[in-house]
């Protein structure tokens, strides 16, 4: 007992300097040849040096103090000493032991560490469609597999593209219950590319289960819809988020494109709007969001008006009008002038798909108050925040690209002149923020414009 470490070429006695590969939480104790150990998740758990390999003695009492200086932790009485473990390794240990006060347990399995036991869910899932398989397994079908999906409670979405091969095809319903047994779950969905039908229908085909209702938790706030009939845009967090914390403390609000109510239940659930008209015309949407006001208790302030927005009957109510529809939502554009209030105006929320050219370009101040009005009136820029990017291709911090800012101009110069014609007086529109919600295509960029809206009243 006392070679010297072939790793470190260190004489025999002297201590080894690498440290222990540790497990989990584990806890630096010195060991008796002056190398550092930690203590594994499990009381039985043993540690190695991860320089020479060589045998391990760990004091399994490690709860107490010994009297022993040859002991890492002191042990009860009781103990003995005889809690003190060797585990064999091929090579010789690192130093000299100190003598044990007496004989080692030998501990030829040890106890593996909570995380070393924990296995990823793709490797669990690709490890269990080969034994489903068998010889039949190759790497094309390993490519089919997939590495991420959706999770709904206790339905997984996979992607279009997962399991497209004919020898899935001719595993049927075992394949589907061998994903839910992987992946934890009870009910399995594939989803397609979305229908051009004005609705943004998606087409998510049910595999394994009974219906495709589910509950999705976001900010605090329950979800619930039909994954086959209904879209849910995990994309669009960062802008849930933000309105959440806008100030609608007493505001009335319209909502043009409600749908599940993405942005609906922020308004009421965070952002303390009074009431919100929620106008939607999918009438599986109108289901969800009806369940989904009723999940969360606020069903007794918003309004559903199912069918097309554009023939919202609705005038002279709104503080505020959230126009979430992408590409554009420019032919909603009259309707939210309409039921804006027409003595105090308010602010709308205009979403649209912006292109940005493959050219950089010198940036621009983020945050515009760019007035239409006469020279001697005010802005006023109460919410004005910093963008951010989420899922785009760069981060752009405090700045905005001129294609942006130009967007933004354009869009509050068309927004007066319908406010003007529909009240024949003269209105003044300020560009308070633009946020960029994400990348929604090479080159194009999903953007939120939040534009103050005021009429200019002859005294």
């Amino acid at each position: 007992m006392g070679a010297p470490c072939r790793s470190h070429r260190r004489s025999q006695g002297q201590p080894c300097s690498r440290r222990v590969r540790g497990a989990g939480k584990g806890l630096s104790v010195p060991c008796l040849a002056g190398n550092v150990w930690k203590r594994s998740g499990s009381r039985t758990g043993v540690s190695s040096c991860s320089g020479c390999q060589g045998a391990v003695w760990l004091c399994l009492c490690w709860r107490r103090s010994c009297p022993s200086s040859a002991c890492p932790r002191r042990c009860p009485a009781s103990c003995s000493g005889s809690r003190l473990a060797a585990l064999p390794r091929p090579e010789p240990c690192v130093g000299r032991w100190h003598p044990a006060p007496c004989a080692p347990s030998l501990l030829q399995e040890p106890v593996p560490s909570r995380a070393a036991r924990r296995c990823p869910p793709a490797r669990r899932l690709r490890d269990q469609l080969r034994r489903l398989l068998g010889s039949g397994w190759s790497e094309q079908l390993e490519r089919d597999v997939p590495h991420a999906w959706q999770r709904h409670g206790d339905l997984v979405l996979l992607s279009e593209d997962s399991f497209k091969g004919e020898p899935w095809e001719r595993l049927g319903p075992e394949l589907w219950e061998t994903v839910a047994s992987a992946l934890g779950a009870r009910r399995v969905a594939r989803r397609g590319r979305v229908m051009p039908d004005g609705m943004r229908t998606p087409r998510v085909t049910l595999l394994l289960g009974q219906h495709g209702w589910v509950e999705h938790v976001d900010n605090g706030i329950r979800y619930t819809f039909d994954v086959t009939k209904c879209m849910f845009s995990p994309g669009n967090i960062t802008e849930k988020l933000r309105v959440a914390s806008l100030p609608c403390s007493g505001e009335v609000l319209v909502d043009l494109y409600a749908g599940i109510g993405y942005f609906t239940l922020p308004f009421l659930v965070h952002a303390g709007a009074a009431f919100v008209h929620a106008c939607e015309w999918n009438s599986h949407a109108v289901e969800a969001l009806h369940r989904t006001l009723v999940l969360n208790g606020v069903r007794d302030r918003c309004h559903i008006h199912a069918g097309d927005s554009r023939q919202l009957q609705l005038r002279d109510v709104a503080d505020r009008v959230n126009l979430g529809l992408i590409p554009s939502s420019e032919e909603g554009w009259p309707v939210a002038c309409r039921v804006l209030r027409k003595n105090t105006g308010g602010v709308l929320h205009i979403h649209h798909n912006v292109e940005t050219p493959r050219a950089p370009a010198p940036p621009q101040p983020a945050v515009l108050l760019a007035e239409r009005s006469s020279p001697e009136t005010a802005s006023s820029g109460g919410e004005a925040q910093q963008p951010t990017e989420d899922g785009g291709e760069e981060t752009l911090g405090a700045r905005l690209r001129p294609e942006w800012q130009r967007w933004a101009e354009a869009t509050a110069t068309r927004i007066q002149g319908l406010l003007a014609e529909l009240h024949g007086w003269p209105w003044r529109t300020s560009v308070l923020h633009v946020e960029v919600v994400k990348s929604y295509a090479p080159h194009v960029h999903h953007l939120v414009l939040d534009l103050e809206c005021r009429p200019l009243l002859p005294d």
